[in-house]
């Protein structure tokens, strides 16, 4: 299996062209989920991006899992990246959808210092409730979902391991929607 992080870039009038869609869209990515090819997603927080993961056979069924989606055949979604993760630390529980946008969460990426030990201190925080998914890339950048809105406190517990290079993490919200 190949684990996917795709960044999807919304079209300037997102909120008042998903509602046509929205409803279709959520059902689809349901079923994706059930599944077991969506692992989770969600906008950020001003809805011009979205961030979704996929777990695919085959790097031929991304066209399917993005351009497939009520939100990309109406018009909603715009332009797409893929990025496929070397390893990836799965979630330990499917969480339920949230539409209202109360599951606020924090996107962190970045470079790790020590890649072997940044591997044990992700699996560390997802099993202490911080992450709840993440992976590393090819060339060693991180991408996880932090359980806080609060990106100072995601930023430290990530930067206090020692395992990722200081000064050199990001953090954006996130809204965790499924």
């Amino acid at each position: 299996m190949i684990v996917f992080h795709i960044a999807v870039t919304a079209a300037d009038d997102y909120l008042t062209r998903r509602e046509t869609h929205r409803r279709a869209h959520i059902e689809r990515l349901q079923g994706l989920r059930a599944n077991g090819i969506l692992i989770g997603g969600g906008p950020s927080a001003d809805g011009k991006t979205a961030d979704i993961f996929y777990r695919l056979q085959q790097p031929a069924q991304l066209t399917f899992a993005i351009e497939e989606d009520p939100y990309w055949t109406g018009g909603v979604w715009t332009r797409y990246e893929p990025r496929s993760f070397s390893q990836f630390v799965e979630p330990w529980e499917m969480v339920p959808v949230v539409l209202d946008g109360s599951r606020r969460a924090t996107l962190i990426e970045g470079p790790t210092a020590d890649h072997d030990m940044a591997q044990f201190a992700l699996i560390e925080m997802r099993g202490a409730g911080r992450v709840a998914f993440g992976g590393f890339f090819e060339h060693g950048a991180t991408l996880a979902v932090a359980k806080t809105a609060d990106a100072d406190e995601a930023l430290r517990w990530f930067t206090d391991t020692g395992f990722w290079k200081p000064g050199a993490l990001s953090a954006r919200p996130w809204l965790h929607v499924l």
